[in-house]
């Protein structure tokens, strides 16, 4: 991330110029490839998973492809128990195949997301049965990397700002709108603020 980003985060907000003195470098999440496809399956193996667990299970899910990639026709031949014995759920294996069928639908390989805003991609990903606002703003900050996304029901993010501007009283609808009001000056660099958010957060959340 740039210097001029980092710069505006921190001349804009106290708190945050605190959390990125205190981190330092960042610790980056797992990495996404620039392949929206692949990494909206790569996002569904990750959910409510420690990252090594589901490592793990994505490496085995993609052993089962002779080149290593899971292409979407290849996907939907197989059947559920071929899922359910690397590691994926009855639910997840259903996304998985879910995420398959919208890409041979829709062309996923083709879309111009360059040319789409990111509430646009959001309204069309989230027509996938087992993908929600959530993953698609996870692929939007990292495989798509845009800039300014906040994922405001993300549990990392709540319990940072929670403590860092003492929320504790806000629950629910309350405290997402004090969030997006606190967000609103880091904007147009809130990926930024929430990665540091994330790193601060696994930091001092004991």
């Amino acid at each position: 991330m740039s210097r001029k980003a980092k710069k505006h985060l921190k001349s804009h907000c106290s708190q945050l110029k605190s959390v990125i003195e205190e981190i330092g470098r960042l610790k980056g999440p797992p990495l996404m490839t620039g392949d929206v496809y692949f990494d909206l399956l790569r996002s569904i193996a990750f959910q409510q998973l420690h990252a090594a667990a589901a490592t793990k299970i994505f490496e085995r899910f993609l052993d089962l492809f002779e080149e290593g990639y899971p292409y979407p026709e290849q996907v939907l031949e197989l059947e559920r128990e071929d899922l359910r014995g690397v590691g994926f759920s009855n639910q997840k294996s259903s996304y998985i195949q879910n995420i398959a069928q919208f890409a041979m639908d829709e062309h996923l390989t083709k879309v111009k997301w360059n040319k789409m805003e990111n509430e646009e991609i959001i309204k069309f990903l989230t027509q996938i049965k087992g993908v929600g606002e959530w993953t698609v703003q996870m692929v939007l900050m990292s495989s798509l990397e845009r800039e300014d996304v906040f994922p405001v029901a993300d549990y990392g993010i709540q319990q940072a700002i929670i403590r860092l501007f003492d929320l504790g009283d806000l629950k629910g609808a309350a405290l997402k709108k004090k969030m997006l009001l606190i967000s609103k000056p880091w904007s147009p660099y809130r990926s930024l603020a929430c990665r540091y958010l994330w790193n601060w957060h696994d930091v001092n959340k004991n």
